[in-house]
């Protein structure tokens, strides 16, 4: 039986939900800055430099072909960036639906999300000692606080139903994105101008870097502090007796959602859909600087340029995208961001070189879009989810996320290759905002949203 009336949601005063949503919100705002720091910016570069060097090559960049050993392993040190990604990306599409289960069945879903944060943001701060021969303890210290930023966004997400009904979903949703985007944003133009103008502060380049890794760790520990003295705890849905131990019991859920996954062909068919266009998003914001320098022969300053450029933007495109779903919904708007990605790559195919304001406008067009689909797709998920599920199925969304995101980079490459140019390779990513675009529009969102158990907001 249920220990807690999803009804009673609706109960409490809309202030006291606000208060809850913001509250919230406060976590995009702490995680951003370690995913734009660290993981989008300043890590693989850096590593590469430091691997380099410690492998022997004179001028250690992505073409070093020189090898490090890596727990047996001979790597690349111009791919071990790439690498260390991918194990991070594998191991979490596992144990993330694990993570998932258990969340579910603890009334203490803060704690959890607080908890894999700190531990992540302790793991995230051994950047700091990233040099010399210590480049193997970052490359554990960056799988492992990838694999808990995974786990704590799984407990985060699940807490959006507790503190939304139906009707409030798409906006909350859409206010957490466009925080992470400020806070993300504001701590990388902070972290740049540090490290451009790291002369002026007595800052060698190498501990300019460092000190901007160890402050996206500081920045995620201590901002974790106010979702979790604000939020409120919230009792376990659905739960049953069960036997055996904690991980037992998760590790069946987790067989049993996915035996049961086709009993909610709705939820799937978005899942699938999901795949495909979010594969295609991450590609794009990937191999955007690359296009931008290899391609179009932008230089770094345009292009740290525009990689700020595209995270303030995306601050409004996720504000823009939550009011566009109040009046035509988050399915309409979903779909028809899809539609825009695909315009965005041909675009984006056709660019002149070293045109800054055609990229510019690519870019504003990029961030809009971004903030808004990636917004919409969480809130949207949510009311397809089953009561009293939702830690076992974001687990199945951020496992989906990661399991796959390696397809879209893989296609870049392997076309390049082929073509000798990033033209194709740029265009062929419309392949993936089109297979998104079919399976979304095999989508009945209001039968999902029944199906699950919940109500279909006023506008779908």
């Amino acid at each position: 039986m249920s220990t807690h009336d999803p009804a009673a949601i609706a109960d409490l005063a809309p202030l006291d939900r606000l208060r809850q949503q913001r509250a919230w919100n406060w976590y995009d705002w702490a995680n951003s800055g370690f995913f734009t720091t660290v993981l989008s910016v300043m890590f693989a570069p850096y590593m590469i430099t430091v691997a380099g060097k410690a492998a022997g090559c004179p001028d250690a960049d992505e073409t070093c072909k020189k090898t490090v050993d890596l727990l047996g392993l001979h790597v690349a040190a111009g791919s071990l960036p790439s690498y260390l990604t991918s194990f991070a990306t594998i191991a979490s599409a596992f144990l993330l639906p694990v993570v998932g289960a258990f969340v579910d069945r603890s009334s203490r879903k803060k704690v959890h999300m607080a908890a894999y944060a700190w531990a992540g943001a302790a793991f995230g701060a051994l950047l700091f000692f990233l040099r010399g021969e210590q480049w193997q303890l970052a490359a554990v210290a960056v799988v492992v606080s990838s694999i808990l930023a995974g786990c704590s966004l799984v407990s985060y997400s699940a807490i959006l139903v507790d503190i939304s009904t139906e009707e409030e979903r798409d906006r909350a949703s859409s206010r957490g994105w466009a925080w992470g985007y400020l806070g993300g944003g504001v701590l990388l133009a902070v972290n740049l101008v540090m490290f451009l103008a790291h002369d002026s502060f007595g800052l060698s380049k190498s501990m300019s870097v460092r000190l901007s890794l160890l402050s996206a760790a500081i920045w995620w520990a201590a901002f974790t502090v106010i979702p979790f003295v604000r939020l409120r705890d919230y009792p376990a849905r659905n739960v049953v007796a069960e036997t055996g131990g904690v991980v037992r019991r998760s590790f069946g859920q987790l067989f049993a959602t996915l035996r049961g996954l086709p009993q909610y062909p709705m939820t799937m068919t978005f899942l699938i859909a999901y795949l495909f266009y979010n594969d295609g998003i991450q590609t794009v914001i990937y191999t955007a600087s690359t296009y931008g320098d290899k391609q179009l022969g932008f230089g770094t300053s345009v292009l740290i340029g525009t990689i700020l450029l595209i995270q303030f933007v995306a601050f409004g495109g996720a504000l823009f995208f939550g009011r566009l779903a109040e009046r035509y919904g988050a399915y309409r708007s979903i779909l028809w961001g899809t539609f825009a990605w695909m315009g965005i790559v041909l675009v984006a195919m056709a660019l002149p070189e070293k045109n800054v304001v055609l990229f510019l406008a690519v870019a504003v067009a990029i961030g809009i879009v971004m903030g808004g689909t990636q917004a919409l797709s969480r809130s949207f998920f949510s009311l397809l989810i089953p009561r009293g599920r939702e830690g076992e199925y974001f687990s199945l969304y951020q496992a989906a996320e990661r399991g796959t995101s390696w397809f879209g980079t893989l296609t870049f490459g392997v076309v390049f290759q082929l073509t000798g140019s990033y033209r194709p390779a740029i265009l062929a990513l419309i392949a993936f905002f089109l297979l998104g675009a079919v399976f979304l529009l095999r989508l009945d969102p209001e039968r999902g949203i029944q199906e699950a158990g919940n109500r279909p907001p006023s506008v779908v």
